[in-house]
């Protein structure tokens, strides 16, 4: 049985770092001219390169070879393209981690998001619009419903997960269920009234998806209301190929966990300044999270 304990999971603990020999620092750049890092779409093209470009920058000039900006049509790209090998580093949602490792990658975990407050923990909330005379989840039967991607934490995995618990089954409960691709198309989708509710990510009343796109003029956080929201969920993790070489790897944890220190603009770019500094994790910090993923699967096997 998924419990709160199975889902939210504890990062692992802070590991020291070794400084690297610039002998061992060049061989490693002869196999590796070049790094490529993705991330999962969770907003639009445009604003994915916007927020990642100084933080490219910066890996760059760290780790003294290019690296490539990937942005992925969707979740699955960013999942292929690690087990495939075509991506080095990777940011995912917790979910589609899971989804990688179960699906053969070989990566690990290596830095884990920290909310502002120092918190390692998101939610999935149900957003309707204000106005909406919905009040709880039971309301929406017969309506539309707009979720993120198949591979999304909170916006398919854990809403399935929780309407179960509930005795919903989406695809009868709901006249219509959407995928929207990212979490600001789910909020769109909102917002023009092709669905009556979606589920998105939301830290806490400062920080989520829709405080982001309130700040880049896209929505407005008042406009919309939750009426319901998960257990705690465990942060997104950073994560690499397992085939790196030991002083490559080194080297990609020591310009991550230094970031704030040497470029403090690119960590605030990319964060909007909401987030603290990383911290170290691993792939056993989701291993309740790979439970929730095959949780999921039966239910839509049944």
């Amino acid at each position: 049985m998924m419990n709160r304990r199975h889902i939210l999971q504890a990062a692992a603990g802070l590991a020291a770092l070794p400084v690297l020999s610039t002998a061992a620092r060049a061989d490693w750049k002869a196999d590796y001219p070049e790094l490529v890092f993705a991330t999962i779409p969770d907003e639009n093209a445009t604003g994915v390169e916007k927020r990642y470009e100084p933080f490219i920058q910066y890996l760059t000039k760290q780790l003294g070879v290019p690296v490539k900006l990937r942005i992925a049509n969707d979740y699955a790209a960013v999942i292929e393209g690690q087990i495939a090998e075509n991506i080095d580093i990777a940011l995912y949602g917790p979910s589609s981690f899971a989804r990688a490792l179960m699906n053969g990658a070989k990566i690990d975990a290596f830095a884990m998001q920290v909310n502002q407050d120092g918190t390692k923990a998101y939610y999935s909330v149900m957003y309707v619009k204000a106005d909406a005379p919905y009040t709880k989840l039971e309301d929406l039967k017969g309506k539309n419903l707009g979720l993120v991607d198949p591979n999304s934490t909170s916006g398919n995995n854990v809403p399935r997960f929780e309407m179960n618990k509930l005795g919903i089954k989406p695809e009868e409960f709901f006249s219509n269920v959407v995928y929207t691709g990212s979490h600001e198309n789910a909020i769109i989708a909102l917002q023009q009234g092709q669905v009556d509710a979606v589920f998105n990510a939301w830290n806490d009343e400062n920080e989520s998806n829709l405080r982001r796109m309130e700040r880049k003029g896209m929505a407005k956080y008042d406009d919309f209301k939750i009426i319901f929201k998960s257990e705690p969920i465990v942060n997104s993790p950073f994560a690499m190929l397992t085939k790196l070489p030991a002083e490559l790897q080194t080297a990609i944890k020591d310009a991550f966990f230094s970031i704030e220190k040497n470029d403090p603009e690119a960590f605030q770019v990319m964060t909007d300044g909401k987030q603290q500094l990383w911290v170290p994790t691993n792939n056993e910090a989701y291993a309740g999270i790979v439970e929730l993923n095959k949780f999921v699967d039966t239910l839509r096997k049944s």
